[in-house]
């Protein structure tokens, strides 16, 4: 067959891997001339740890295990199975881990709760003071701003992936066919709307009550740490925005009101991971409100910077970059993604949200499935 995808991030790109995977021609159709969303601007993370149980979590572990088949052939993914580190310092924080210990999905998340000493055996970097640690073994990483290019190469060597950059997808003009902004009709079997947080235009025409939102949120990057940070961190604020920790012993850490009031007020977390040149990327605010605002604050940046350092009992490297991202998010919180067909032979695939870069294998997987490639 010919699958069309439109949009190069990581969903749509996994679903070119999939088509080509099972013997099929596939075009690529990006409006810019590489991908520039959130697909880069996110942390890299296979983030397993706090999905939500059944589906959710059926989803983020075959996403693991597909990211990590693919880096076998791809290794400049960057992958590594390097897991992640929730440092806690109260009870009521530790409430939550050993909360999340009791769950029946526990084991196949790869939870454990650490002394603070065993933390630091896992992760000699962090230096600062915690009662102890919520392991998961199944959490890895990859390089963000480079696994799009590592993926498109692997697809061009096959034969049978075009890839047509700078070009906006403007029309739906049949089954199976599209027309871009130079006016070229592209036409497949399949047309795979990937567009991320591209959500007017065409995507509006095509899904007016599309029960997606889009989110706003702020990063940086360090330079190189000096040191190897064996793990991901993050820090017990994250437990607040992870369905894997909802029950009472979260109800008692939120009631407890001892998040500061810029963490609060951004609704904050701690998310740290290493890049292959040493730097890290630092995280992250979540904005719901539209219109988005157009800078970004110092405030969070200060913030989440004290925590990092706070864990690592040291200083920050020099903030080399500062940015802000925006990813699209089902409303609907039992979904993974929506996947919707807008038209006969196009489908819309969007709003996996925080979960894009975890789940996209899955997801693109799940497409190929459904729609019998």
């Amino acid at each position: 067959m010919r699958v069309i995808v439109v949009g190069a991030g990581v969903v749509g790109t996994m679903h070119a891997w999939q088509a080509v995977e099972r013997g099929h021609e596939v075009v690529q159709i990006e409006r810019e001339d590489e991908a520039r969303g959130a697909s880069l601007r996110n942390f890299g993370q296979i983030w397993v740890s706090g999905r939500a149980g059944g589906d959710e979590l059926d989803t983020a572990l075959r996403a693991r295990e597909l990211w990590e088949g693919i880096a076998g052939r791809v290794p400049a993914l960057g992958f590594r199975a390097n897991g992640s580190l929730t440092p806690v310092r109260t009870a009521l924080e530790l409430g939550v881990a050993e909360a999340a210990l009791a769950r029946d999905d526990a084991a196949a998340r790869g939870y454990k709760l650490l002394t603070a000493d065993e933390a630091r055996a896992v992760n000699p970097a962090l230096r600062g003071g915690f009662l102890g640690a919520l392991w998961c073994e199944r959490d890895a990483a990859v390089e963000p701003r480079t696994a799009q290019l590592a993926l498109k190469k692997a697809l061009l060597s096959s034969g049978r992936y075009t890839f047509v950059g700078g070009r906006e997808v403007r029309e739906v003009i049949g089954e199976g066919a599209v027309r871009d902004d130079h006016g070229v009709v592209h036409r497949g079997d399949f047309v795979v709307l990937c567009t991320g947080a591209w959500l007017g235009g065409l995507v509006r025409e095509l899904a007016p009550r599309l029960p997606v939102r889009r989110v706003r949120l702020q990063m940086m990057q360090t330079a190189p740490l000096g040191e190897t940070l064996a793990t991901s961190v993050a820090d017990a604020d994250s437990f607040r925005y992870y369905p894997a920790y909802a029950g009472e012993a979260l109800d008692a850490l939120n009631a407890g009101q001892d998040q500061t009031p810029t963490a609060a007020a951004h609704k904050m977390q701690l998310l740290m991971v290493q890049r292959h040149d040493g730097g890290l990327t630092i995280g992250d605010t979540h904005e719901y409100e539209h219109p988005f605002r157009f800078d970004v604050e110092e405030e969070p940046y200060e913030h989440v910077a004290a925590v990092a350092e706070s864990f690592l009992g040291r200083p920050l490297p020099k903030i080399r970059q500062r940015w802000a991202g925006v990813y699209a998010q089902c409303t609907d919180k039992s979904r993974v993604v929506h996947r919707e067909q807008v038209r006969g032979g196009v489908w819309l695939v969007t709003g996996p949200g925080g979960r894009g870069m975890t789940c996209s294998p899955a997801i693109a997987e799940q497409t190929a499935n459904e729609l019998g490639w």
